[in-house]
This record gives structure tokens, sequence and C-alpha cells, in this order.
């Protein structure tokens, strides 16, 4: 069961990533960019995802993955349960969603850097 303090470090590790908090919610962003915020009761871990691959996550473990609200639908967007998911998975989810909204550089340098991926 992942917690939000197992990915809370990547929110600064990350190049170019910081952490805000915006109505006492903690979001991580790169720029003016969120690619992950949690719930308030840091239950669900929302997290840049493609658009056209969303669908298949969800279909696929859908006790664990739930669609964005149809508001946020237009969004690269999905949502995740927090304790559905193990410490290993929540921060690749943190990684990938980081390697969304940097640039491709960035992202090859932490792939090299991290070859064995975010632990």
């Amino acid at each position: 069961m992942a917690v939000i303090d197992d990915v809370r470090p990547l929110g600064a590790e990350l190049e170019r990533s910081y952490q805000v908090y915006v109505r006492g919610r903690l979001k991580f962003r790169v720029g003016q960019i969120v690619y992950v915020a949690f719930l308030l009761d840091e239950s669900v871990m929302g997290f840049a995802f493609p658009k056209e691959e969303r669908a298949a996550l969800v279909a696929s473990e859908p006790d664990k993955f739930q669609l964005p609200s149809p508001s946020e639908m237009r969004f690269h967007w999905v949502h995740a349960q927090l304790a559905a998911l193990d410490r290993a998975e929540a921060r690749e989810l943190v990684v990938d969603a980081w390697r969304m909204v940097v640039p491709k550089k960035l992202a090859r340098a932490y792939d090299l850097a991290h070859p064995h991926g975010p632990g």
C-alpha cells in the first residue's frame, strides 16, 4: 500500500519539479503545469497520463484506476486509489507523469541516471 510520503520526495527531486499546496491539496508542478495532485484526504492521486491510453488503463484495473471527473476529461489525467498501489508503482506513475511535461532530453537524462527506475 502506497502513501503520500512514498512519492512526496519526488516532487522536489525531479528536475524542474516543485511542490505546492493549493487549497490544502499537495500538487507537483513543472512551471505552471500540474502533473500530480492529491485529494485533501490523500486517498486519491491524480496524474498526467496520455488521453488515448487512459480508457485501457482504467479497464485493465478498475479497482485501482478511475477516469477523472467529466470536467477534467479534456486534460491528460487519470486518478488512482493510493491504497491500491504499491510504493514502486506509485513512484513510477509520478515519474511517468513528470516525463509528459518536461523536455525529452530531461526525461532521457533521468533514465540514464536511474536505469532501474525510480525505486
